[in-house]
């Protein structure tokens, strides 16, 4: 591991251990702010629980997530080559994702039911903005004088798009790639507390109603490690792929 890695363990270790030493000094209330080691212990008790709860929420985010992405791209590219359809469709993409998540849930849930398809759906909703958005700002920071002189050589948009936009385009085609990880995550989560009997956001809900806190902080913890896992993967292909930064 790097350096960096390093670093940030021991930073994580030090959080933790004044967690705990506050909690216990002040003798916090486990219900207001349980210790790290209350939250580690439950986990290990209902692992096999948060271990099934977690796959379904990790399937919804990497479906979803997909999906969006896929579709956020595609979109980008072509509304980079067609401006005058990129001015009247931009406007209304930024307005639709100015409107929080938890407004659009509802609808999903009413229209794909509770079950995975529509996690997956509102996934790749929130998904496909953010990817769309960041890709579509690096197709047109392109050089203007680059443009000409391919068009100068015979390159037509579709040549430009390729040899040109999407090279240009790829860091923050990839930032809003590794952006979006959190992201799916978050919506996946949120749209099965309102509605769903599967994964974290429904193993929250319900720990919630039962006044179970532990296990309210224990499903947390375990869709934090989820997303830090697929936040480093998706960053790993980032290096990989912009190896020049």
């Amino acid at each position: 591991m790097s350096r960096a890695t390093w670093r940030g363990l021991a930073g994580g270790l030090v959080l933790l251990a004044l967690w705990e030493g506050v909690v216990r000094g002040l003798g916090i209330a486990p219900w207001i702010l349980p210790p790290p080691s209350g939250i580690l212990a439950t986990t290990w008790t209902v692992r096999g629980a948060l271990l099934d709860a977690g796959a379904m929420t990790l399937f919804e985010a990497t479906a979803g997530y997909g999906i969006g992405a896929v579709l956020g791209i595609a979109l980008a590219m072509l509304l980079a080559l067609a401006t005058p359809l990129r001015k009247l469709v931009l406007p209304m993409v930024v307005a639709v994702n100015s409107v929080p998540v938890a407004a659009y849930a509802p609808l999903a849930l009413l229209w794909f039911g509770t079950g995975a398809l529509s996690k997956i759906i509102m996934v790749a909703f929130i998904v496909g903005f953010t990817v769309f958005l960041n890709t579509l700002d690096g197709l047109l920071r392109v050089d203007p004088a680059a443009v000409a002189l391919l068009r100068s050589f015979g390159a037509g948009r579709l040549g430009v798009l390729w040899r040109l936009r999407v090279p240009s385009a790829l860091p923050a085609m990839l930032v809003g790639l590794r952006v979006s990880t959190v992201r799916s995550m978050i919506v996946a989560i949120v749209t099965e507390m309102l509605g769903s009997q599967k994964g974290l956001g429904w193993t929250i809900f319900e720990a919630v109603l039962q006044i179970d806190f532990l296990r309210v902080w224990a499903a947390i913890l375990v869709a934090s490690l989820i997303s830090l896992g697929f936040f480093a993967a998706v960053g790993a292909l980032e290096r990989r792929v912009v190896f020049w930064r």
